[in-house]
């Protein structure tokens, strides 16, 4: 079995310099945990400047699906660039076609359906907005506490998985009222069925004495929720969120940006529950790192704005559209299935843990979206947020990448080429960090 290479103090002396180098230069707004300078990367394994060997299970935010390098994604890349770099989207190519082709074979609404292409998540997401304002008519929206959309001013209304995130930029867009996101583990709501507690707080409360249903154009939810916790959502739940969006006329946009493109062991994460939104946008692992997003909608409501209605100019890039049709290619013949494989390994031997640290709360997740949730005491749950600060910075040290997310959830989303070897290491130096964290 592979072992982690940690050849200097961490942070090297090249590391050092290139920090130093960075305060100067960079704006201080990005949340970084741990002092980790990139040189190259091979699949689930990354090196830093000093030449220090990693496992990353962070995976650039569960962008890298196909892991760092892919040899298909970088020769797609490759071969678009000897054809031509950019052309705006006032124009055509047979890429960005047939990228759309490929979204609708994949059958993501069980209908045919149209794509407007972007260049990150929170852009998907304002465009995702916007259509849907201008196919309804109405102005108002429903979002989830928890939930992390983007952070332009329009997607920002929604993003509220930490107060940080829109402290200080208040007001974003108007016309979005939270609801909180069905957490079995830690309950909100009366109730044993978080999902259905939920849906009739939206229905019996919501709808009745601040939000009327008539002037809702749209939900917007994450299927599994990221940035909040990693959380499942329980059975039924999306199903309900369906049924009432149809009654009332408003649009339902899933929010796969995160959860989305294999990363669950099915190529999108509400095909778990059968359920088909009307807007769905997509990012992050779409193009094993190169920056694209989509707005993926049922046809009859993409073709309804008009031209000029919305555009960019970026959007739907030869190099991006390239690596997306490769990375899309190699996730539904591969990766797919091996991310529910090693995902339930993997899952499993988390679990294992439980019994012996009793730090560790909860283990959730399908796939290679995987949470461990990290609390105080096992019966009062109290969030163990400092511990799970600890755990992320001695996992570092020890080798491995991770990031951590909701209060107290450290989270697992690796390249979706990992093998079960890679999880019996990770296991070794997670264990080692568990145990240097508790013991401070």
């Amino acid at each position: 079995m592979k072992t982690a290479h940690i050849r200097t103090e961490l942070p090297g002396p090249k590391a050092r310099v290139i920090l130093a180098r960075d305060g100067s230069v960079t704006s201080p707004s990005y949340p970084r945990d741990v002092p980790f300078v990139m040189d190259h990367g091979r699949g689930a394994e990354v090196w830093d400047v000093d030449g220090n060997r990693f496992l990353d299970f962070a995976a650039g935010i569960a962008v890298c699906s196909t892991g760092h390098s892919h040899p298909q994604v970088v020769q797609a890349i490759k071969d678009a660039a000897d054809k031509f770099i950019h052309i705006s989207s006032d124009y055509w190519h047979e890429g960005q076609v047939r990228l759309g082709e490929k979204i609708n074979e994949l059958d993501p609404m069980g209908e045919p359906v149209m794509s407007f292409f972007a260049q990150s998540g929170t852009e998907a997401v304002e465009g995702a907005i916007k259509l849907a304002r201008y196919f309804t008519g109405r102005s108002r929206f429903i979002g989830f506490l928890g939930g992390f959309h983007g952070r332009s001013m329009g997607s920002l209304a929604f993003t509220s998985s930490k107060h940080t995130q829109q402290e200080g930029f208040f007001p974003a867009m108007p016309g979005v009222t939270h609801v909180p996101y069905p957490n079995t583990y830690r309950p909100l709501l009366a109730g044993k069925d978080q999902g259905k507690a939920v849906l009739e707080y939206i229905e019996h409360v919501l709808f009745q004495a601040n939000v009327p249903a008539s002037e809702v154009a749209g939900i917007l939810v994450e299927p599994f929720l990221g940035e909040g916790g990693y959380l499942v959502p329980p059975d039924g739940f999306l199903q309900g969120l369906r049924d009432l969006c149809n009654r009332h006329g408003i649009l339902l946009i899933f929010d796969e940006v995160q959860c989305g493109v294999g990363r669950t062991g099915k190529m999108f994460a509400a095909q778990h529950f059968g359920v088909a939104p009307d807007i769905m946008t997509l990012a992050k692992g779409l193009g094993s790192g190169m920056p694209i997003g989509l707005v993926v909608a049922r046809k009859p409501i993409m073709e309804n704005w008009p031209r000029g209605s919305h555009g960019n100019t970026f959007g739907g890039n030869p190099l991006c559209c390239a690596a997306a049709l490769a990375t899309l290619d190699l996730v539904e013949k591969q990766y797919m299935a091996n991310a529910a494989d090693v995902g339930a390994y993997f899952i499993d031997r988390l679990r294992g843990l439980q019994g012996r640290y009793l730090e560790i709360g909860d283990v959730r997740g399908r796939g290679l979206f995987i949470g461990m949730e990290l609390v105080k005491d096992p019966v009062t749950k109290i969030p163990a947020r400092e511990l799970c600060d600890a755990v992320i910075t001695r996992a570092y040290h020890n080798g491995l990448i991770l990031l951590s997310c909701g209060t107290s959830t450290v989270r697992f989303m690796p390249p979706l080429v990992i093998g079960r070897s890679d999880v019996d290491e990770v296991m070794v130096m997670l264990e080692a960090s568990l145990d240097e964290a508790t013991r401070g």
